[in-house]
């Protein structure tokens, strides 16, 4: 990952565990990355009108503000408990959470969020915040969820469109730094011949199939060898649905990336069954790196 530019990572918090699991993920990433980490609470009560100062006759330091920066104070602790070595801040700006995040967006390098929240994170994976995040951002967006398993690869799924490409090129970043393997993934289940309305043939060649799906894969390759030539890459045709081939792969991958729009069943990556799909069952972190329109 580039780190010359100062971007930082941006973590999401509401007080909620998977917050507090993103924090660490995201401290992590910023530690390895050479980034500060910045740490962002959407308040969004002063929007709806209701008061936030503590009430006449409460003890002083009460109020749904000062709540508010005990999470985010909480938080900071977390992330320098978890990376010591961590440059972290943490803010509280009024808004809804969603748009507070992609508020982050032009100065971030990755926005990571937990995969169950509170208040504006509630649901986040199913809830409209995920989805608008990760279909606007300018960034990459990390959802902390399951495990990093520490011996894998990073696992990147891969159909031949530019945001695949993109995808790559931010997997191949993340592979480099955490000094593993980078497992390029590309699942096919029709005849690369087919085009949309045609019929599909009865039988079919299954080698000279997996042959023209490998140079679908080695296409969206060209040229990473010398961006990032530290990584070894393992290249992976698999006749398999994509959610499934990205879901197995992740039992044993330290991160899944997926690209913000694709071909085929990767198509309308963020806003179709796919993507939640493998957001919901990946048994690692999930990263969705969109291609800006």
């Amino acid at each position: 990952m580039n780190s010359a530019n100062g971007a930082a990572v941006v973590v999401g918090v509401d007080g909620s565990e998977s917050a507090l699991r993103a924090v660490r993920l995201a401290a992590t990433e910023a530690v390895r990355g050479h980034r500060p980490l910045r740490v962002v609470h959407g308040f969004i009560w002063p929007l709806l009108r209701v008061p936030i100062d503590p009430l006449a006759g409460n003890p002083p330091g009460g109020g749904l503000r000062q709540q508010a920066q005990n999470l985010v104070e909480a938080a900071v602790a977390e992330a320098r408990t978890a990376q010591p070595g961590v440059r972290v801040t943490g803010e509280i700006i009024d808004g809804e959470a969603s748009a507070v995040l992609l508020g982050e967006t032009p100065g971030a390098a990755v926005i990571v969020l937990g995969d169950r929240g509170l208040g504006g994170f509630t649901a986040l994976l199913v809830g409209s915040v995920a989805i608008q995040v990760a279909t606007h951002a300018d960034c990459p967006v990390l959802v902390a969820r399951g495990e990093e398993h520490p011996d894998g690869p990073v696992v990147v799924g891969v159909d031949g469109s530019p945001a695949s490409r993109a995808a790559v090129d931010f997997a191949a970043a993340q592979a480099s730094a955490r000094g593993v393997r980078l497992r390029a993934l590309h699942a096919y289940t029709h005849p690369a011949s087919t085009r949309p309305g045609d019929i599909q043939p009865l039988v079919y060649d299954e080698s000279r199939l997996r042959d023209e799906e490998d140079d679908v894969l080695a296409g969206c390759l060209v040229g990473l060898a010398e961006r990032h030539p530290d990584v070894p890459v393992d290249r992976e045709p698999v006749h398999a649905r994509p959610v499934a081939a990205l879901t197995e792969a992740s039992r044993r991958a330290q991160l899944v990336v997926v690209g913000g729009r694709g071909h085929g069943e990767l198509g309308g990556l963020l806003l179709g069954s796919v993507s939640h799909r493998v957001l919901h069952h990946s048994a690692c972190p999930v990263a969705v790196v969109r291609t800006p329109t």
